[in-house]
């Protein structure tokens, strides 16, 4: 089904309204469409066999972005998140971004990282010869573990040997390097290095430790870039602002963790809404942008001959669309039924997308109005209902809020008591 995300006056809708469009634009069924309104979202049987010591569910709100356009295909994108601004934001540069084409997406394909750590190994550096020498025996029988994965076209592709120092002296590291198709990869991973551990300390005659799937996936890389037309985003004094704002994270690790937070607001809330290892991929973002031993920014910005405004992303991006809370979360399922992905990759590059158009709004807002100004316009909302305001009432406090520029909890709670009394 072809899907035009440019929905027109979709904030405008009540919750109801905004659900029957969705419904027809997406080809949701009457059930999908109760279990995205929240009635039947996670049964308590379910739930039960997705953690332990269950005691209940836990919601948070599922906004749509809209206006998005990725290597020239349009997608409604479905993001949990508790923070206001953040969805209306990724719409808005989103259809911004539109204007040049939208953002092109690549990636280096699922391939993750399984790690089988030696220690105690007589002479480490015979010993990386001889696991190099006995690759085809150590990914023959990682394979074996996994013959579906293999039959599709994945599996174990390459053997990696590196020796570390460390404070516990040198030790052997043998990297299992596995294609994970649609999956995320985990247990496939760290199932394979669990079963070649026996073979690895046979041939380097040490002792194995830890077997485990690394998050650092830098072999799984999406790398977006969008040009954002000077004039749609405000002008040369904004396409600057930005600019010198990616300079001033480039430059101090206290301004690159927000700047790196404004990335992780979109893929953050998008990876919750199709059920993704979220851990993952912030641990996986986060140790890639460290990985010249300075921590850097996963996004840069900068003013190509025209003018405009050129913004680019890399980073890991480790989801799967098989097996975990993807497969088994009712919510989940419907949301990348939304999403309209088929594959892994896919997915990896729609999030990819979300996070540059996430960071250019971020940066956008800085560089020009400042990040408060709407930001707080729509937690002037949460604060009002915070301090007991309900219906109609909300919107009168929060605008009463924002008219003062006073969106503190004290205040809005006068409000409230006043506002009753004069309708009482």
């Amino acid at each position: 089904m072809t899907v035009n995300s440019e929905l027109q006056g979709f904030h405008k809708l009540s919750m109801g309204e905004r659900r029957e469009l969705l419904k027809k634009v997406v080809g949701l069924t009457d059930e999908e469409v109760d279990v995205v309104a929240g009635t039947g979202s996670l049964p308590p049987e379910t739930a039960d066999h997705m953690i332990e010591n269950v005691v209940g569910g836990y919601t948070y709100p599922l906004g749509i972005a809209t206006n998005f356009r990725i290597n020239g295909k349009d997608y409604l994108i479905p993001m949990a998140l508790e923070e206001p601004s953040v969805v209306a934001a990724a719409s808005n540069a989103a259809k911004m971004a539109r204007v040049k084409g939208g953002f092109k997406v690549t990636n280096t394909g699922p391939v993750m990282i399984g790690q089988v750590q030696v220690v105690k190994v007589p002479k480490p550096e015979e010993a990386k010869s001889r696991l190099l020498l006995r690759k085809a025996d150590v990914l023959k029988k990682a394979n074996e573990q996994d013959p579906m994965l293999v039959s599709l076209g994945g599996g174990a592709k390459d053997l990696n040997v590196k020796v570390l120092s460390s404070i516990k002296g040198p030790m052997v590291v043998a990297e299992l390097i596995v294609n994970t198709g649609d999956a995320m990869g985990a247990n496939a991973v760290n199932t394979m290095a669990e079963a070649v551990a026996p073979m690895v300390e046979e041939i380097t005659g040490g002792r194995v430790f830890l077997r485990i799937i690394s998050n650092l996936a830098d072999r799984r890389l999406v790398r977006a870039t969008a040009v954002f037309d000077k004039e749609a985003i405000g002008g040369e004094d904004v396409v600057d602002g930005v600019v010198y704002a990616y300079a001033f994270a480039d430059a101090d690790p206290y301004r690159c963790a927000t700047h790196n937070k404004g990335v992780m607001n979109g893929v953050v809330a998008v990876g919750i809404a199709c059920g993704q290892d979220i851990r993952a991929l912030e641990a996986g973002a986060h140790s890639y942008a460290s990985r010249t031993g300075k921590y850097k920014p996963i996004t840069t910005w900068e003013k190509n001959t025209d003018g405009d405004l050129v913004g680019t992303l890399e980073m890991p991006m480790a989801v799967g669309l098989v097996g975990g809370a993807a497969k088994t979360h009712p919510t989940a399922r419907v949301n990348i039924k939304i999403l309209g992905v088929k594959t892994a990759t896919e997915l990896a590059e729609v999030l990819g997308a979300v996070g540059l158009a996430q960071n250019f709004a971020a940066l956008r807002a800085l560089a020009s109005e400042g990040i408060q100004r709407g930001h707080m316009k729509l937690h002037a909302h949460n604060v009002a209902s915070s301090a007991g305001a309900t219906g109609d009432l909300i919107d009168l406090v929060a605008a009463k809020l924002v008219e003062e520029r006073r969106v503190r909890f004290d205040r809005a709670k006068e409000l409230v008591e006043e506002y009753r009394k004069k309708s009482a």
